[in-house]
């Protein structure tokens, strides 16, 4: 997996030609299921708003009776889950973000963070919230603060991943996920040594503009509903070793590829249900969509 599928997990955070397929929604159907599923892909940065110039979203999240997101989303806002992640995100004790990188490297992390807060780590308070997070978690609060500041209507706490659970409990839907919270905080955020962290970091802040740019793209890919151009921005790379590895991309996206669709037919099979995932997912040979299909079950956009 390359620099880009990484900045698209973290934010966080994969058809057919736009002109052809430009859809997020698809259906399930066949293969033994008596009614059919439905699978929609989602980013981390979209408003909820987004989900009405979806077609067909609104007759499919009714054709339905339960709801299925990476994770239960309100299990984030639980204490004793917030302790778990609050843990995962920290540096060992007496570790600091100010003690592993250069001098150099410091001043291109407080030159960003001063932008974005108006104050860098020689503010005490600064340096004592954000200097205490891992590098992984670090460029996930960057990334967030990057494009918060770019759109500052966005509401953190109405994307489409939590909108979507949300409209389920309002309907009397059962709502579960394919992943506990606390897998999802072990891949994401404790699968990579703190050395590689630091490594990813370092390529975020001195990468920054490009950064912004695939953001960028992204989002407008994303909008545009064209998972065919999500994937290419996902293989973008410098060809150096802010590239992720095979084994990062197996561990952050098609290994649980792989866990999900051996959840997802007894899933299906119980109920018809709502699959509401990260877009990134979706794409490529190894994506959902194309293992659905080879797995004997008739896997369309729906229009």
């Amino acid at each position: 997996m390359k620099m880009k599928r990484l900045t698209l997990i973290v934010a966080c955070i994969a058809i057919t030609a736009v002109t052809a397929h430009a859809q997020l929604l698809y259906s399930i159907a066949g293969n033994g299921l008596e009614r059919p599923s439905y699978i929609l892909g989602t980013y981390h940065f979209a408003s909820s708003s987004f989900l009405d110039e979806i077609p067909g979203f609104q007759k499919a999240f009714q054709q339905t009776k339960q709801v299925c997101g990476e994770i239960v989303m309100d299990d984030m806002m639980k204490p004793e889950k917030l302790q778990i992640m609050q843990k995962a995100m920290m540096l060992p004790e007496g570790s600091s973000i100010q003690g592993m990188l250069s001098e150099e490297e410091m001043k291109t992390l407080n030159d960003i963070t001063k932008q974005l807060l108006g104050a860098d780590f020689t503010n005490p308070m600064v340096g004592q919230q954000l200097g205490k997070l891992s590098p992984g978690a670090l460029v996930t609060q960057l990334t967030s603060l990057l494009y918060l500041k770019k759109n500052p209507s966005f509401n953190l706490n109405d994307g489409i991943d939590t909108h979507v659970q949300t409209l389920a409990r309002k309907n009397n839907m059962g709502v579960m996920g394919l992943e506990t919270m606390e897998q999802q905080v072990k891949v994401l955020l404790q699968s990579q040594t703190l050395e590689r962290q630091k490594q990813l970091l370092v390529c975020f802040i001195n990468h920054l503009d490009y950064q912004m740019q695939i953001t960028d793209e992204l989002v407008k890919a994303y909008y545009d509903k064209d998972l065919d151009a999500i994937e290419k921005l996902g293989d973008m790379k410098l060809n150096d070793e802010c590239d992720s590895t095979d084994e990062e991309d197996e561990i952050l996206v098609y290994g649980r590829n792989r866990d999900w669709l051996a959840k997802m037919p007894a899933i299906m099979q119980e109920k018809p249900t709502f699959f509401a995932v990260g877009a990134a997912h979706l794409i490529g040979e190894k994506g959902v969509l194309q293992m659905l299909r080879n797995a004997g079950y008739d896997v369309n956009p729906v229009q």
